[in-house]
């Protein structure tokens, strides 16, 4: 196990590098020092971002010593390998029909595939959730099956909806707001990943494993209303 690297993000923030790639071992690392520094924060720390193979550390450098900190990193790094994480199956309702997969057809052809079984190689994965980012609840999933892993778009595509499934870039994504992308819409799911008004703002925790259940277009609609109403919608399992 390589020994995490120390990197100064300008004056105010250090970042932890456990790796270089999209890796459950190494998220894990990352993960585990977030929560063992968050249960006892030091004073002047300010936010931590966990990614998928690091760890930035916004901190009051008027309050907190970068070597200090970086001391206090290596204090928890000798407890957070021995915590044993809470996880959780989330099972996300997803339509793959139109007008919700508005790119699936696309994407499917230009690896040779009918829309059919693009969609069936996607649902039938089981993603993880490394990190929320970009935008309020905009989750990236890794696992996604080398038959559908595209390359993201040359040019971005015009605004989808909110709530759309996407793939590109040899990743997955869930993107909770309207936007321009460069990944293809392969599906719309009713639940709210992101709900400000909700207890838990955001349904799902990094680390936590996704699977996609297909629904059709009106149980969509149905999904969709009690979601818009405050219901969960997706099913939670405990590990």
């Amino acid at each position: 196990m390589s020994e995490p690297r120390f990197l100064d993000a300008g004056e105010a923030a250090l970042v932890v590098e456990f790796g270089s790639g999209v890796d459950p071992a190494i998220n894990e690392r990352v993960l585990a020092l977030d929560a063992a520094i968050a249960d006892a924060p030091p004073e002047g720390l300010r936010e931590l971002v966990p990614t998928y193979r690091s760890l930035m550390i916004h901190y009051d450098p008027l309050r907190l010593d970068r070597d200090a900190l970086v001391l206090l990193v290596q204090d928890r790094l000798k407890s957070a390998g021995t915590r044993k994480r809470k996880t959780a199956l989330w099972t996300l309702p997803c339509c793959y029909e139109l007008p919700y997969a508005e790119d699936l057809a696309e994407m499917a052809g230009l690896m040779k595939l009918s829309a059919v079984k693009a969609a069936a190689i996607h649902a039938n994965a089981t993603y993880r959730a490394y990190m929320y980012g970009f935008a309020p609840g905009f989750t990236y999933l890794g696992g996604l099956p080398k038959e559908i892993a595209i390359s993201r778009r040359e040019k971005p595509r015009p605004p989808h909806d909110s709530k759309v499934i996407l793939v590109g870039g040899g990743l997955s994504a869930i993107a909770t707001f309207a936007m321009p992308t460069g990944w293809y819409v392969v599906g719309r799911t009713p639940e709210r990943l992101y709900a400000p008004d909700r207890d838990n703002a955001f349904l799902m925790e990094p680390g936590d494993d996704i699977r996609f259940e297909p629904i059709d277009g009106a149980t969509f609609q149905d999904l969709d209303r009690r979601a818009e109403a405050g219901e969960v919608v997706a099913k939670r399992t405990a590990r």
